[in-house]
């Protein structure tokens, strides 16, 4: 009953977002606005996870948005809207990625962490500096990986696609996305054991194996959930 009434929701939603569509190819600027309000949070929660800036992601946002409004018209309806729109916002996002590189070192000024931070330490200083050495492990571990395993991480974990609209937005098969969850989980749980191994501070090795073995109890979506709670929100 309650896969039925998901999938009724989803589809109300999806005739929702055609409507809007079409009257925005006819035409009405409201209706393209209304799909601006719609999923402007979603895709720029998408181009900071990926990029891990804010500027980079307000222009990501603008130009996916821009180019959306400005090609409507090549926009055939044979896959759900906002499957366009993430696609033409990853195209932006990763060849951004792919001119500055992989990210180094995650900051204590990363804006992902700090927005992490500021909702579960809930204020509580002795908290955030608790959260902040692991969230920041986690953080690396996330960002060591290739585009390609970020990427769907991102819309799995992180915007609550299904493998199937995944699937789609990556022009690939859901038996591969699957595939790509399970090596990303595999290469969070073997970044936290490296840093058990590398000559680092006791209390250190000790955390990183306090989190490991909480993400062989748990599932790396409650682990990357935990980090990038501006990312929860389901599609309006």
């Amino acid at each position: 009953m309650a896969d039925r009434e998901t999938t009724t929701e989803a589809e109300r939603r999806g005739r929702e977002a055609a409507a809007l569509v079409a009257a925005a190819k006819a035409g009405d600027r409201r209706a393209f606005e209304e799909l601006y309000r719609r999923y402007q949070p979603r895709i720029y929660a998408l181009a900071l996870h990926l990029t891990g800036r804010p500027s980079d992601a307000d222009d990501i946002t603008q130009d996916a948005f821009l180019k959306a409004y400005n090609h409507l018209h090549e926009f055939e309806g044979r896959s759900e809207f906002f499957t366009w729109l993430y696609r033409i916002a990853l195209h932006r996002a990763l060849n951004i990625q792919r001119d500055r590189g992989r990210r180094k070192t995650v900051g204590l000024d990363d804006p992902r962490l700090t927005a992490a931070l500021a909702v579960d330490a809930a204020g509580d200083p002795r908290r955030a500096l608790e959260l902040q050495e692991s969230y920041a492990h986690l953080l690396a571990a996330f960002d060591a990986m290739s585009p390609t395993l970020r990427t769907t991480v991102v819309l799995t974990t992180l915007q609550g696609l299904s493998y199937k609209e995944v699937a789609v937005v990556l022009d690939t098969t859901e038996g591969t996305v699957a595939w790509r969850v399970h090596e990303a989980r595999r290469q969070i749980r073997a970044h936290m054991e490296r840093l058990q191994k590398e000559p680092t501070p006791v209390h250190i090795r000790a955390r990183a194996r306090r989190i490991s073995q909480e993400n062989d109890a748990a599932k790396l979506e409650q682990a990357i959930l935990a980090l990038l709670p501006d990312a929860k929100p389901r599609l309006a």
